[in-house]
């Protein structure tokens, strides 16, 4: 569906001829760059990681169930109290809820991964890609990988345990394919090419509601202009209202990657390894400025 999305792009809008946009989708000088093949090892890597760490994480269930149990213990709070609704309604309520609080919550913690040093430690793994492919949203460290499961655990736990105690049994998501219905509109749309070299436009008015793929690769673009924007996953309008929305531009050049001092883009130990020596580095400059401050204090003191 990916590729058929592009094609239909760079031939409908873009007027390529059917071999230049395959040409174009299929450019090995993107696909097989260094950065690339950095991103399919990563992939691999990182799935090995999650089979062994996966289990030890906390679960949606479990939060649900642990949340679901202690909503019992608030008197004001009935359970069932809308458990008569019709099915219909509380199985769509329920799935939109569920996206826009997940979307959201992913806004969140991404928005944080570019303020907080600690946070940008671990996040700048995935933008030291210079080139973009579609396996480049893998392309983060297992740290990372760990934040936004629980991230997911909680925002999902919590919903759907008020919505069962609220609504009871019936509670269900519209789905397409086993995936979220909203979710599959949105891959429709093309959020699969949000990491790529395709880089499809929505309406300007449309860029204030969906990230469009453009805007994604706005978003890793090294230029100073286009730092701290476009934080949304599915939702642009977390962007609008916080004030780091950025529309995109038609033929924009855009260039990826980060500094060699930050972070290199395949060298896969300087990618592991490096984060761990940043938060090393922040957390002993911060815990020297607080010795510090507690020893000036103790002069005054004196």
């Amino acid at each position: 569906m990916t590729v058929l999305i592009a094609l239909v792009w760079l031939i409908a809008v873009r007027r390529s001829s059917f071999k230049l946009a395959l040409q174009q989708i299929f450019d090995r000088k993107i696909l097989f760059s260094r950065s690339a093949k950095a991103d399919y090892k990563i992939f691999l890597i990182n799935r090995v990681f999650t089979m062994f760490i996966s289990p030890l994480l906390v679960t949606q269930l479990a939060i649900a169930t642990a949340l679901y149990y202690a909503l019992h213990d608030i008197a004001f709070l009935q359970r069932g109290v809308f458990s008569d609704a019709p099915i219909g309604v509380i199985v769509a309520l329920f799935t939109v809820t569920i996206f826009i609080l997940d979307d959201f919550t992913k806004y969140l913690l991404h928005r944080w991964m570019h303020h907080w040093p600690l946070l940008w430690a671990i996040h700048k793994t995935h933008h030291s890609a210079e080139t973009l492919t579609p396996i480049t949203v893998y392309r983060t460290h297992p740290l990372e990988g760990i934040l936004f499961s629980l991230r997911s655990a909680v925002a999902q736990g919590t919903t759907m345990a008020v919505f069962l105690f609220l609504f009871g049994s019936a509670v269900d998501l519209y789905t397409v394919l086993g995936v979220n219905v909203m979710s599959f509109v949105f891959h429709v749309t093309g959020s699969n090419l949000r990491h790529s070299h395709i880089s499809i436009q929505y309406w300007p008015w449309l860029e204030h509601i969906l990230i469009s793929p453009a805007q994604h690769q706005v978003h890793h673009s090294i230029a100073r202009k286009h730092h701290d924007k476009n934080f949304g996953v599915a939702l642009a309008i977390w962007d609008w209202v916080f004030g780091s929305l950025y529309l995109s531009r038609r033929d924009e050049d855009l260039k990826f990657g980060l500094q060699p001092s930050e972070a290199h883009p395949s060298r896969l130990m300087d990618i592991y390894l490096r984060p761990f020596v940043d938060i090393t580095r922040i957390l002993r400059r911060r815990f020297g400025r607080l010795r510090d401050a507690v020893e000036r204090r103790s002069l005054r003191n004196d």
